[in-house]
């Protein structure tokens, strides 16, 4: 008897392993990217934005709560020609090409088995490396960071420190998910990066003396940490000590666009009551 008891348990456990639909999702992006921060004051918007892709992998622990892990690529950048009048004279202007790895979690409101749509939101850490630069008066590419601006990493000021060009964030975002086919899901969503750095477009504090970032990091420094001289009616050089910049808050950059996810194996079915890998065993209405 209890052989065919174990013969029993394996006729109904076999099947499961050979049709179970799996949860793995290969996911791609497409979209713009942008920042806010003091080039750029507007907490969401397409100006000044650039275009952004990405690429990862997804996998499904319940009908509702997923891991994804992958990369991003995108550029941030701004101009003070665009930004409130009143720093329009500042002249400065950055740009940086943002090169991301992230893991998140995810949580859909419905159950897509059952739903041809649901929202969805995400949290998750990311890691990000950024290098700010601008283009002087000749269209050359000059990069910021070792230009210490404001005084990063000069003995005179000990208590600006240089800034790390890779960083921890804080990703999370919401969207929109429409079950399109069996396998395939299309999304819309908006993730933001709460940053730990006011330096992403290299403006954060204060100009330092003009006299002493000549003398220890040249005159290419001192151009590009006050632009205004080269406007019409444009102002000198400020006095050491002026806001340059805003403290108080870091910078932020975030992505939006669509996100095609792509299942392998199984996908969704009217006859499963749950997705990737956990269909239901209905009984039969009919024993001959």
């Amino acid at each position: 008897m209890k052989y065919m008891n174990r013969i029993l348990a394996i006729s109904v456990l076999f099947p499961v392993g050979i049709y179970a639909q799996s949860p793995f999702h290969l996911n791609l992006f497409g979209g713009f990217s942008n920042y806010t921060g003091d080039l750029q004051s507007k907490r969401f918007t397409l100006d000044q934005s650039y275009g952004a892709f990405g690429i990862g992998g997804q996998y499904d622990f319940t009908n509702h709560i997923s891991f994804l892990t992958g990369f991003n690529f995108g550029q941030v950048g701004a101009s003070d020609k665009y930004n409130k009048p009143t720093l329009q004279a500042r002249n400065l202007s950055f740009q940086t090409k943002i090169f991301e790895w992230n893991a998140m979690v995810e949580y859909d409101l419905f159950d897509l088995s059952d739903h041809r749509f649901t929202p969805y939101g995400f949290v998750g850490l990311a890691i990000f490396h950024f290098n700010p630069y601008a283009y002087d008066t000749l269209g050359n590419r000059v990069y910021l960071r070792p230009l210490s601006t404001e005084g990063e990493g000069l003995p005179q000021y000990p208590n600006n420190k240089e800034y790390s060009l890779t960083q921890f964030a804080i990703p999370f975002g919401l969207g929109i998910k429409l079950r399109v086919t069996s396998n395939v899901t299309l999304s819309y969503e908006v993730s933001f990066r709460k940053l730990f750095t006011d330096y992403l477009d290299d403006v954060s504090n204060r100009y330092v003396d003009e006299a002493t970032l000549l003398a220890d990091r040249g005159p290419v420094a001192v151009e590009m940490a006050y632009r205004g001289n080269e406007i019409k009616n444009g102002a000198p050089y400020p006095a050491a000590g002026t806001l340059r910049g805003n403290p108080k808050y870091d910078d932020w950059y975030y992505f939006s666009g669509i996100r095609v996810s792509i299942g392998f194996g199984g996908g969704y079915s009217g006859e499963s009551s749950s997705r990737y890998g956990k269909t239901r065993l209905d009984c039969p209405k009919k024993v001959y």
